[in-house]
């Protein structure tokens, strides 16, 4: 049986898949209170929220269909245009180490640069460091303040990328 995890563009049916891996993901990290994305009103609806232009949202499917993990981008709010965020962007332990994650990644990116985007940003957390490796290796730098207007003030790393002159 093949062991290959699948990406394709999130569908309504995969919605309560979704929350329910956001849930269970983020206060493994500890990004359970106010000021995570785990608050964010989208988490039930992501189907939704990122049909719209500009947005795109990816599922990864294990052998059997199931949802393991996800992971997109939107309009950074409350910032000029150009500038996209990597949004949610979540896997189930069983996922992990598969290199999904960089797949979705590269995915999420090369959405971003045919979309118009000149630079992608993210915020994640100290915790996350297998996360923050992949990030600095696709030429992420970190910054030293946040960006925007997200809403994720318990965040404590950020990170963006010049889309122009990435891969």
């Amino acid at each position: 049986m093949s062991t290959e995890l699948k990406l394709r563009p999130i569908e309504p049916r995969d919605d309560a898949a979704v929350a329910a891996i956001i849930r269970k993901v983020m206060p493994e990290f500890g990004a359970n209170g106010p000021g995570f994305a785990i608050q964010d009103a989208e988490v039930d609806g992501m189907s939704a929220a990122y049909s719209q232009p500009g947005r795109a949202y990816w599922v990864v499917e294990d052998e059997t269909g199931r949802v393991v993990g996800g992971g997109g981008i939107a309009p950074l709010e409350g910032n000029e245009p150009g500038v996209c965020e990597l949004r949610k962007m979540y896997f189930l332990p069983e996922a992990r180490g598969r290199g999904v994650g960089e797949r979705l990644l590269r995915q999420s990116l090369e959405f971003a640069r045919e979309a118009g985007y000149r630079t992608c940003y993210l915020e994640t957390l100290s915790g996350m460091e297998q996360a923050q490796k992949l990030y600095r290796r696709l030429g992420f730098q970190q910054l030293c303040a946040p960006m925007g207007a997200t809403g994720h003030f318990s965040c404590d790393r950020w990170y963006a990328l010049d889309l122009r002159s990435a891969e």
